[in-house]
């Protein structure tokens, strides 16, 4: 009895030590090793990629946001626009619609989206892409395909007093290629896009 009283407390005692040690080395090194070297290497990335200007906050490099008319649902031509969104870019409420791809529903709502999306940019529904009508599995994307920036120039340039040329030119200077050369797709940040042109329009 004797014994077997010393054996439990030694397996209690040896199972007490593992899960300090266990706790402290995922509970506390391993985040703080991760923190550090987020810190570190990706400070940015880490922190929100927090955009500001003239030291204000305007949003997340990393998020996409409305560019409506101030107080309406209805886009604002003086910016370039964004993918759809099924949470109103809400991060908190990521995730696309779940409508799969020949859903009617679906189908009606991209008709619908193409339709407005010519009409709003002046050109033929042929030159819609797929990322102006469709919105992203997140729902937050922050970027649009250098297609989808393209059909925007005259509209944008227009709204802004800016020559085709010049908005032309801003886009081509904000498309980012593929990473690495084969990872992802060409594509454009709306809010950097956005914050360049408002600094244009200044001028």
């Amino acid at each position: 009895m004797n014994n077997s009283v010393v054996n439990t407390g030694r397996m209690v005692w040896a199972a007490l030590r593992m899960l300090f040690v266990l706790t402290v080395v995922t509970g506390i090194l391993y985040p703080l090793a991760v923190t550090g070297i987020g810190q570190a290497l990706f400070h940015d990335n880490a922190n929100g990629s927090i955009v500001k200007v003239d030291g204000k906050e305007v949003g997340s490099k990393l998020i996409g946001q409305s560019w409506n008319i101030k107080g309406t649902d209805q886009p604002d031509p003086k910016w370039f626009q964004g993918r759809p969104s099924n949470s109103n870019y809400d991060p908190l409420a990521t995730g696309s619609s779940q409508l799969g791809a020949s859903n009617p529903k679906l189908v009606k709502m991209v008709k619908a989206a193409k339709e407005q999306v010519a009409a709003f940019n002046g050109v033929d529904e042929s030159e819609v892409p797929k990322d102006a009508v469709t919105g992203s599995a997140s729902a937050i994307d922050p970027d649009i395909s250098p297609a989808y920036a393209d059909i925007q120039v005259k509209r944008v340039a227009k709204a802004n007093g800016l020559t085709v040329a010049r908005v032309q030119k801003l886009v081509d200077e904000h498309t980012d290629g593929r990473t690495a050369g084969f990872l992802g797709e060409p594509h454009a940040n709306v809010l950097e896009l956005n914050i360049e042109l408002r600094e244009l329009a200044k001028n």
